[in-house]
């Protein structure tokens, strides 16, 4: 069943069914606690409810938050709805696996916050201005033996979220690969991208990558 999308929430895409693969292999505990952080159309959130997990999903946008709440009843499946940036809306709790397809393009226009739909892919001038709140600010919410998969292009550095996770305790690792066409977005900005060095003139084709990490016992 194809997801319900307001206008303007963040349609599932490659980096969204590279996350599920990944979420696919990963061993749940019992009634296993999930946290999704920016749900979109609550794709991920309502496939690890399907797998028995109690579900949080977490959205700026509200029309994300709508979404994601009108997926979940379509689907019959539990899911609790947040609106807030990040963590914020789940300060002070703590799960056994935390799902991110966080916004990761690089973008020109240095500090500004991106607004509108853009708010879902525009991360800043190095595309980490989520990923380093992220690998900051996950570690706190990981359960001992908990796990945080998080997706992001090779166009933001995905070396440096491995080493910044790695050296907030957790083990962390490249663990899924997956080369796709560019889309709209990249393409649309290939030659600021090429000037900065983050493509060569001769690539074509953008590389998305799952991060695991893991909070030892």
């Amino acid at each position: 069943m194809s997801p319900l999308l307001l206008p303007g929430v963040y349609a599932p895409q490659e980096d969204t069914a590279l996350l599920a693969e990944a979420l696919a292999g990963e061993p749940l505990p019992v009634a296993a606690t999930v946290l999704d952080v920016g749900t979109g159309s609550g794709a991920l959130a309502l496939a690890a409810a399907r797998r028995g997990a109690r579900v949080t999903a977490v959205d700026v946008s509200w029309r994300a938050v709508c979404t994601a709440r009108l997926n979940a009843a379509r689907a019959g499946l539990p899911l609790r709805v947040r609106h807030g940036s990040l963590f914020t809306p789940v300060r002070g709790e703590t799960f056994d696996l935390v799902l991110t397809n966080p916004p990761y393009v690089p973008a020109p226009g240095g500090g500004r916050l991106p607004r509108g739909a853009a708010r879902a892919w525009d991360a800043g001038h190095d595309g980490r201005l989520w990923l380093d709140r992220i690998c900051r600010e996950a570690p706190a919410l990981l359960r001992p033996g908990g796990v945080l998969l998080l997706v992001q292009s090779a166009l933001s550095d995905p070396e440096r979220t491995v080493g910044r996770l790695r050296e907030a305790g957790l083990k962390a690792a490249v663990t899924r690969r997956q080369r796709i066409a560019f889309g709209p977005v990249v393409r649309g900005r290939l030659d600021w991208l090429r000037h900065r060095g983050l493509l060569s003139a001769a690539e074509n084709e953008e590389e998305l990558v799952v991060v695991r990490a893991e909070l030892p016992v």
